[in-house]
Order: structure tokens, then C-alpha cells, then sequence
């Protein structure tokens, strides 16, 4: 696909690839009238930045949807497998872990879900990764994360993204899919892996089997728990109960060494891998029975650098041949998005004002010398009404000057303080902030997300689901 052209030689940085300046034809996506997308051709297309079509995603997302609602709630995979924790629209993170996973034919790969929000890629992430399940259903295998749904999806970026790209009937195909997605999966009758872990519910793992799945995460239940429940953040994992409810989370529970083994004992399993907590070593080993012993829990998380600020590094479990191995890595570098999507013209629209409102405040504030001069020589030669429309001009002319100044404190503000305003709108009921907090400056934006923070942290009661 042949990138945007330039004409003139004007890039600013003529080593960056121009993106595609076209779709990727039919032809190229599924070569040979084949019905089975091409991998090499649509990750070829993504990493330049190209866009795909509407109809094509939809048929996409179709395909897999249908691939994931004939496959069981709990996955049954033998190695060798590498297993991938949250990638989280990492579109570059991700090339780098299947550039060191090597071809499916030979390696499978598990996924544990959260390929969506935070990043700025999860439309890419996902279009690639259903593109893989299509090319190799019984190598790539691919679970439900609790970011796979319209709660959370709604909540973070993954639905603004796809309003940006595509529109709401994407979105809306994308939600369908996730429903369809299998819950866990166990590895070498050995490894129980999902993307939370365990519950309260779930004594043998063949009760996974008995969840219904394609909905909506409900609020409790051992659906939720597979999504969303932590191990306990100690070194002995001890709990006062088999099971205690995760306060951080707002749902589900944290499981200890005490419910985890006895899980593990009663069905004959080594340990429990799963993703959704962010790493600063891209893993962590729940050593619960003592450094000797294989750990009870471990937490793979396969997104570096996650959300561009904390630094940590990738990693993924590779099994073979019954030996499972580490493999760390760093995050690749990625095109830069603006926030929520917004295109350099919506960005750059209050800067462009605050220097039209400078220039007009100039071109209208009076010169004091020149209205004394003439107020004098108004007063020598003018008597009367023309006196008395000389001061009312000067109150109009001070008026607008007025005007403009207030125009031009609000666009600096909102200019300056991009990042607080869009705090602020979140936090806001209707997504609007304050009457008039622009006008008064960054102190006041400040002192209104503090009273809106201690607000939301005294109805945080309400929020909870009634009994």
C-alpha cells in the first residue's frame, strides 16, 4: 500500500514512514479470494498507521465473534504455549511479543484479556489478534478480561476510540464479541489460567463450565470473580477468611494461600496464572508456601510502560515441554495521539483564539494620551450632546476592551490547564465543568476538583450496588 505522497518535501521528519493514504484494498486483505483474512498484510497496514474499513472490521469481528461462541468456557491447551497477560492497546508491545513468541504454527499463544483501553491502539490490538484466531484457531486462544465490556470500555478509552475511527455500530460489534469470549483455560492439566483468579463459587474447575457467559459481567458471581479477584498483597497470603472482599476493587474478593491451595489440592493442579495487575517487573511469583516450593499464584502482565508512565517492563510465561520461563521486555516506541482522540485542529483552536484575542485587545485598548487630547480639544470645540456621546463611546470601547480580556484569561486557561479541565469533565454529572471556573484561573479549577473529589468520596456509599 503505497504511503501519503509529498509533493512539496516538507515533512518535518522525513525518517517517520508516511502512513498509508488509502484503506487496504480487498485484494490485499484477503488474497486469492480467500475467506480467511491475511496476517502479514494487516499487520504490515496497522504498524504504518493505515486504517482499515468499516465493513471490513465488522466482517472481522464477525468471524472471530463466531469462532469464540463455538469454544467452551474453559479452554483446554497443551504446551508448548506462551502466555500473554494485559496488553491494553499497546498496538507496538504487542508485535514485540509476537516477534518473540515466533510463527503459531509452531508455538501457541494464550491471551488473558484486557486488550482494550488505556493505550491508544486497542482497535488495532484486537483487529490483529482476531485476525490471528481466524489464520490459527487451535494455536492463538484468546480470554475475557474485566476491561471487555461496556462498563469499563464506556468508562475508559476504548469506546472514545472507536468513536474517533470508526462510529457507534463498531463499537457496538466489538461489545457483542467480547461476550463470546471463553473465561479460562487450563494448560497442561497442570495450570489453571484466567485473567482475575479464583472464587468462592468455583470449587472444581469444572464448574467454569457451567457459567453462562455471552453477557455482560454481572456485578457478583463466579463470572466476575474469574475477571476480577486478586491474590492478597502479602508475603505469606494470609487472610482472616478463605476469601475477603477486594476493597480496591470495589467487587469480587482477594484469595490467600489458605483458599488457593485448597483449590488447587482439590483438583489437582501447581498453580494459578493470571494477569490484571500492572507489575513493575512485568511478573510477580505469589511464593505463598515458602521460596522453595512452585509459587501458588503468578501474575504475568505484558504491558510496558504502561500508560506511558510507569515504567515497568513486559513479560510473558513461555511452557515447554512441562518448563515454564520468564521472558521480560521493554516497551517499543509509538506514534503520539492526542488526548481523547482529538484531531491538531480541535487541539490547537485555543491557542489560535487566546493570539486573535491578544491582537484584538491591542487593536481596541485606547491610548489614555490620545483621549485626553481629544476630550480636550472635544471640550473646546464640542458643548453639549457630542460631549455626551464621546463618553458614552468610551464606555463602549471599555467594554469591549473588558470583553476580549475575559476571552483571552479563559482560552489561556483552557489552554494551559488541558489536562485539569478534562479531569474536571469527568468528574462533572453532565461532562460540563462549572459556570465561569475559566474566567477565574487555574487556582479555582484546582480548588473545584478537590471539593468534587472529597464530594465523590463521601457518596462513594451510594454507589455500591443495594443489597
Amino acid at each position: 500500500m503505497e504511503p501519503l505522497s509529498d509533493p512539496l518535501g516538507n515533512r518535518v521528519v522525513k525518517t517517520l514512514i508516511p502512513p498509508p493514504h488509502r484503506e487496504l484494498s480487498n485484494d490485499l486483505l484477503y488474497p486469492k479470494a480467500s475467506h480467511i483474512p491475511s496476517v502479514d498484510a494487516i499487520k504490515l497496514h496497522l504498524t504504518k498507521e493505515g486504517r482499515v474499513s468499516k465493513a471490513h472490521v465488522i466482517k472481522i469481528i464477525d468471524s472471530a465473534k463466531d469462532l469464540f461462541q463455538g469454544e467452551p468456557n474453559l479452554l483446554r491447551i497443551e504446551d508448548p504455549v506462551l502466555i500473554i497477560g494485559d496488553v491494553h492497546g499497546q498496538f507496538y508491545d504487542l508485535l514485540k511479543i509476537l516477534e518473540m513468541g515466533g510463527s503459531p504454527t509452531k508455538n501457541k499463544f494464550l491471551f488473558l484479556g484486557d486488550y482494550v483501553d488505556r493505550g491508544h491502539f486497542s482497535i488495532e490490538v484486537v483487529i490483529l489478534l482476531y485476525c490471528l484466531k481466524l489464520n490459527f484457531p487451535d494455536r492463538v486462544f484468546l480470554i475475557r478480561g474485566n476491561h471487555e465490556c461496556m462498563a469499563m470500555t464506556s468508562y475508559f478509552s476504548f469506546r472514545a476510540e472507536c468513536m474517533a475511527k470508526y462510529d457507534l455500530e463498531v463499537y457496538e460489534r466489538f461489545l457483542e464479541s467480547f461476550d463470546c469470549l471463553p473465561l479460562a483455560a487450563l494448560v497442561n492439566d497442570s495450570f489453571i489460567a484466567c485473567h482475575g483468579g479464583l472464587s468462592p463459587e468455583i470449587e472444581l474447575i469444572d464448574d467454569i463450565d457451567l457459567i453462562f457467559r455471552f453477557s455482560e459481567p454481572p456485578k457478583t458471581g463466579a463470572f466476575t470473580d474469574l475477571l476480577w479477584a486478586d491474590p492478597v498483597d502479602n508475603p505469606e497470603g494470609k487472610l482472616s477468611d478463605s476469601f475477603s472482599y477486594n476493597t480496591v476493587r470495589g467487587c469480587s474478593y482477594y484469595y490467600g494461600v489458605k483458599s488457593t491451595n485448597a483449590f488447587l489440592q482439590r483438583n489437582d493442579l501447581i498453580s494459578v496464572i493470571r494477569a490484571h495487575e500492572v507489575q513493575l517487573e512485568g511478573y510477580k511469583m505469589h511464593k505463598w508456601n515458602g521460596e522453595d516450593d512452585f509459587p501458588a499464584v503468578i501474575t504475568i502482565f505484558s504491558a510496558p510502560n504502561y500508560c506511558d508512565t510507569h515504567n515497568n517492563k513486559g513479560a510473558i510465561v513461555r511452557l515447554c515441554n512441562s518448563i515454564l520461563n520468564i521472558q521480560q521486555f521493554n516497551y517499543s516506541a509509538h506514534p503520539y495521539y492526542l488526548p481523547d482522540f482529538m484531531d491538531v485542529f480541535t487541539w490547537s483552536t485555543p491557542f489560535v483564539i487566546e493570539k486573535v484575542m491578544m491582537m484584538l485587545f491591542h487593536l481596541l485598548k485606547p491610548d489614555d494620551k490620545v483621549l485626553l487630547r481629544s476630550d480636550s480639544l472635544a471640550n473646546r470645540r464640542i458643548k453639549g450632546l457630542k460631549n455626551k456621546f464621546q463618553e458614552i463611546k468610551k464606555v463602549i470601547m471599555q467594554n469591549k476592551v473588558k470583553a476580549v480580556s475575559r476571552m483571552m484569561k479563559m482560552y489561556k486557561t483552557l489552554r494551559e490547564e488541558f489536562e485539569i479541565i478534562l479531569m474536571l469533565k469527568d468528574m462533572c454529572p453532565d461532562n460540563k465543568i462549572p459556570r465561569g471556573l475559566l474566567l477565574e484561573g487555574r487556582t479555582a479549577l484546582m480548588r473545584a476538583v478537590d471539593m468534587f473529589r472529597q464530594a465523590r468520596v463521601l457518596d462513594l456509599p451510594n454507589e455500591r450496588r443495594p443489597e
